[in-house]
């Protein structure tokens, strides 16, 4: 194991279990961006599939620069608040995400279509349908965009998606920079 996935591999632990100090927020910034600039490695959507817990984030320049003090160069998110994506691979290049926003009894969930873009190692996402809840209770579900929104995104180029560009891929972990310049690191979420 190299020394960058071991810090990796470090903060991951320490945010999951909670047994030990994760790394500065500093080193893991320059620890992410060496990994970003080092990896080769391809991946395939199913190496990105099952439920992942966002825990540190970097935002994009515009973001440092409106939040100021309190995102500076990166931090780890508190466990109060609770951020996952779950991929479904649904062929090799095909699948659906699921991502949630939770805040105490709040939850807010975004699903749509995703592909896996290999060459680039991207996975572009849409989100088409939300569902909020408030302690279990569904408030509301449905779609947010039409239901062709799901084929007209798979007829799109990658330049006009969202996405996320993988370079750290574990069982453990998974490392991107998104679209925007912003780079995040999950954990895997167990169960």
């Amino acid at each position: 194991m190299n020394e960058n996935a071991a810090v990796l591999d470090q903060a991951v632990t320490a945010q999951q279990t909670g047994s030990s100090m994760p790394p500065k927020a500093s080193d893991l910034v320059t620890t992410l961006q060496a990994t970003e600039k080092s990896t080769k490695t391809n991946y395939v959507l199913n190496d990105l599939a099952g439920t992942w817990r966002l825990c540190f984030i970097t935002g994009t320049k515009k973001t440092r620069q409106k939040a100021g003090v309190a995102l500076g160069a990166g931090r780890y998110l508190p466990k109060l608040i609770k951020i996952q994506l779950e991929y479904q691979a649904s062929s090799d290049d095909r699948g659906v995400v699921h991502n949630s926003v939770g805040l105490g009894p709040l939850k807010l969930a975004l699903t749509g279509p995703v592909k896996f873009w290999s060459k680039a190692r991207c996975l572009a996402f849409d989100f088409t349908q939300m569902q909020v809840s408030m302690g279990g209770f569904t408030v509301y579900q449905g779609r947010i965009k039409p239901e062709e929104a799901n084929q007209e995104f798979y007829q799109q180029p990658l330049k006009e998606q969202a996405f996320f560009k993988y370079f750290w891929v574990t069982e453990q972990g998974i490392a991107a920079r998104g679209r925007g310049g912003g780079l995040a690191l999950w954990y895997r979420e167990e169960g």
